[in-house]
C-alpha cells in the first residue's frame, strides 16, 4: 500500500540529494590554487625622527631591512614624512 511521505521526509531525501551532487561535483574538480602569498605595503607617517625609529625597531624584530624602505617623502604635512615598504608575506 502506497503512503504519502511526509514533509519532513521530503526534505531530507532532498537534502540527502543535494549533499551528494554537492560532495561528487567537489570530487570531479580539482581544487583553485590558493596563492600562498601576498603582497602588503606598510606605510608609516611622521616626523623624520619616529619613522627612522620605528624603522630601525622593526629591524630590531627581525621583521625588515632598514634599506628595504623608500627614502623619506614629505607628505605636505608640517613635519611629516611618509616611508613605504612593500612585501610578500606568506598567507597560507
Amino acid at each position: 500500500m502506497f503512503q504519502p511521505s511526509t514533509p519532513d521526509a521530503d526534505a531530507s531525501t532532498i537534502s540527502a540529494a543535494l549533499s551528494s551532487l554537492t560532495s561528487s561535483a567537489s570530487r570531479q574538480r580539482s581544487p583553485r590554487p590558493i596563492p600562498s602569498h601576498e603582497t602588503v605595503r606598510h606605510m608609516l607617517f611622521g616626523s623624520t625622527r619616529a619613522v627612522q625609529h620605528t624603522i630601525k625597531l622593526l629591524h630590531k624584530l627581525n621583521y625588515a631591512e632598514p634599506n628595504d624602505w623608500s627614502k623619506p617623502i614629505p607628505t605636505g604635512q608640517p613635519n611629516e614624512v611618509v616611508s613605504v615598504l612593500t612585501r610578500k608575506v606568506h598567507v597560507g
